[in-house]
């Protein structure tokens, strides 16, 4: 098989087998805000075949600040609908599947299930853990990302590995609030993250070695350090 041209620059950090199997993946994106419009962006451009984006909410203003997809045009539109259509900008061979709809216990194996890996890109502790849970029990590995302020953090964790609690706490139990509320959004920190998400995605889908398993990964972009912490 013959790969266009738009995926020269793949070449040679990934193998032409593994840019053809790279078609035939779906990868599902949930939240499609500041990390996700970033994730979605790099996965449709490397050529992933099958894109399902899962947002409920619109744009806003506060938006405008760190979120790609974000216009002043496009204020109060559909954040999954906007990530469909920039995709197929992007990419017309990627296939994407917008939901316009938040997750959460009722529907999260629904959503996710026929995924080759879940990209967590959500905001709020009490869908992770849903999302978690249902990721599980479907037998999907999740990449999982955070930022709040300078300060960002990821881990993949697949079925069996230390539980989503070991990295992100109980939601329950602490009321559900994000840091992000506290320390605000940067749009580098999201640019950052999104990216190791996207890199972790692509390791996941093409079974590639040196994933962020067993241990979160911790990025301070106001010293310029990087840290991981082991998680049991």
């Amino acid at each position: 098989m013959t790969l266009p041209n738009r995926y020269d620059r793949n070449m040679t950090a990934l193998s032409v087998e593994e840019c053809e199997a790279l078609g035939t993946k779906h990868v599902t994106v949930v939240g499609c805000g500041g990390l996700g419009g970033l994730v979605i962006e790099a996965l449709a451009r490397i050529g992933t075949g099958h894109l399902r984006v899962i947002d409920g909410d619109v744009f806003e203003e506060s938006n405008l600040n760190r979120q790609l997809l974000c216009t002043e045009a496009d204020l109060g539109r559909e954040k999954a609908l906007v990530a469909a259509e920039r995709v197929q900008a992007i990419n017309g061979q990627t296939n994407v599947e917008p939901i316009v709809t938040y997750l959460g216990e009722e529907n999260a194996a629904e959503l996710l299930a026929g995924a080759d890996c879940v990209v967590d890109c959500l905001d709020n502790l009490e869908a992770r853990f849903w999302m978690a849970h249902a990721c599980q029990q479907l037998g999907i590995p999740v990449v999982y990302g955070a930022i709040a302020g300078w300060f960002g953090q990821v881990c993949t964790v697949y079925p069996g590995d230390p539980s989503f609690v070991s990295a992100y706490g109980e939601p329950f139990e602490s009321g559900g609030t994000s840091q992000h509320k506290k320390l605000g959004n940067l749009p580098f920190t999201a640019y950052a993250i999104s990216a190791i998400q996207a890199a972790e995605a692509i390791k996941v889908v093409l079974d590639r070695p040196g994933q962020i398993r067993n241990r979160l990964l911790m990025v301070d972009l106001l010293d310029g350090s990087v840290d991981d912490m082991e998680l049991r």
